[in-house]
């Protein structure tokens, strides 16, 4: 048996925890035989000075993990442990540089990203109360798992509610419930055929595009036009999904009008298995006039996959999604993922339930409108006060951002490097061109979010931009 010892000062690891690490050491370095017998506990407790608990605890942790068994009445031996092929690698290995991830301090950046949304007007008390009645009648459904679509009445509560506000007319059967977008466009996809063809919005929404291709299936961008995705395109292309955003194009922000909304319908209509996935993804923001009717309300074919989120509603954190799937992909859904784990908080869709039939989600999305509206406003005065001439806004009042065009003479690569400088997060047209590479026409096209920013700050982000740009 190898000696040892134990440190017992007030800073030294738990004696126990020393016993197991030697031991466990001296089997993997093979420096006590495979079948050797351990001293009795009170045998070692007495060589090491210390209780006979101690060694007892142990010796029951390094028999929990395998390195020592125990033949009744005779005691602890060493367990027949194979040698690792390569030498044991040290505590703590680098990581690779390429993974390394760099953390960086975004104290003093301000934000025109069209990601975020403004937490500091969240109603987090009506909130929090919302979650104290979810605990009190939903204990039982909190311990268990969810049905694969989520709750039922969850989802009862949601088609009640885009019935009133985007006229979907649906059933919560029809329903499914995820963590994002991305994951349940995700989960669509993959069950459908691999020569299955698909088109998206050009410029659009990469990480849709990214996925498609990550899925292996031919996806095809296609150009706007002044009216949103191009017809003539589509038609000519002729997928059997189109992933379009009508309500409020991303990133342009173009509304598609009724004309070619119906057009989309028509199209789809034309053939089996062809389906349009309607992205709804900020169309709660409407400034002026009414909210648009989403494009599912006015399907008569079945053809419609909607999409809604309530990130830009409520917070991103809170990753609360889902998509109303037509009869014949939802018997489909059914089919594949009848085992499906559901993978939303379900505290979080207990609690969504009682705020939208509190009202407080109506109350909220209503001061929210009046507040961004405000936000909105200021941001595109300040952007002409400021650049005069040298700034073209399209300037659709909807959702959390506008597309700028500005003029310049900077590359790409110097607004980049100036941004950094200025601490200053913007997005370009760039980072939404799904193929094509920009043109270099002393023109660059922003995509300008303003839920985030603070009212205050609105005026010093622009003199910041100005001076990326100018």
């Amino acid at each position: 048996m190898i000696k040892f010892h134990v440190e017992k000062g007030t800073h030294s690891n738990y004696i126990y925890k020393q016993i197991y690490e030697k031991l466990k050491g001296f089997i993997l370095d093979h420096k006590i035989d495979a079948g050797s017998k351990l001293p009795s506990k009170r045998q070692l407790a007495n060589e090491l000075a210390v209780s006979i608990n101690s060694v007892a605890t142990a010796y029951d942790q390094l028999l929990a993990e395998g390195f020592i068994y125990t033949i009744e009445r005779k005691g602890y031996f060493v367990e027949d442990i194979a040698t690792f092929i390569s030498n044991r690698p040290p505590k703590k290995q680098k990581l690779p540089g390429h993974l390394e991830e760099t953390y960086t301090d975004k104290e003093g950046w301000l934000s025109l990203s069209h990601i975020k949304t403004d937490s500091s007007k969240f109603p987090f008390q009506e909130w929090i109360k919302c979650q104290q009645q979810a605990i009190k009648y939903h204990k039982k459904d909190l311990s268990e798992i969810t049905h694969p679509q989520g709750p039922f009445t969850v989802r009862k509560t949601i088609s009640e509610m885009i019935a009133l506000t985007r006229g979907v007319t649906c059933e919560p059967e029809q329903i499914v419930i995820g963590s994002g977008a991305q994951p349940l466009i995700n989960q669509l996809m993959a069950m459908q055929p691999t020569d299955t063809r698909t088109a998206v919005e050009n410029p659009g929404y990469s990480r849709v595009f990214q996925l498609l291709k990550n899925l292996k299936f031919e996806v095809l961008p296609i150009e706007l036009d002044e009216e949103g995705i191009d017809i003539r395109e589509v038609k000519a292309s002729s997928p059997n999904f189109l992933f379009v955003t009508p309500s409020h194009q991303f990133p342009t922000g173009t509304i598609m009008p009724i004309s070619r909304r119906v057009e989309l319908l028509n199209w789809a209509a034309m053939a089996k298995d062809r389906y349009i996935i309607e992205d709804d993804y900020d169309s709660e923001f409407k400034y002026g006039t009414d909210n648009i009717p989403s494009l599912q309300s006015l399907d008569h074919n079945q053809s419609v996959v909607y999409i809604g989120t309530f990130s830009k509603t409520l917070l991103p954190s809170f990753r609360i999604s889902y998509m109303v799937l037509p009869p014949k992909l939802l018997e489909l859904y059914r089919y594949h993922y009848s085992d499906w784990i559901q993978g939303s908080n379900s505290l979080h869709l207990y609690t969504l339930h009682y705020f939208i039939k509190s009202g407080e989600y109506d109350k909220h999305i209503k001061r929210m409108s009046q507040h961004y509206k405000q936000k909105r406003k200021q941001l595109v005065a300040e952007l002409r006060s400021k650049f005069l001439d040298k700034v073209d806004i399209n300037d659709i009042p909807a959702g959390l951002h506008f597309l700028a065009e500005f003029n310049t003479e900077k590359s790409f690569e110097e607004i980049y490097e100036k941004v950094q400088q200025e601490k200053l997060e913007i997005y370009t047209m760039k980072r939404f061109l799904l193929e094509n590479e920009v043109r270099n026409s002393n023109k660059i096209q922003l995509v300008i979010g303003f839920a985030s920013i603070k009212r205050e700050k609105i005026a010093e982000a622009v003199d910041r931009l100005y001076r990326v740009i100018c």
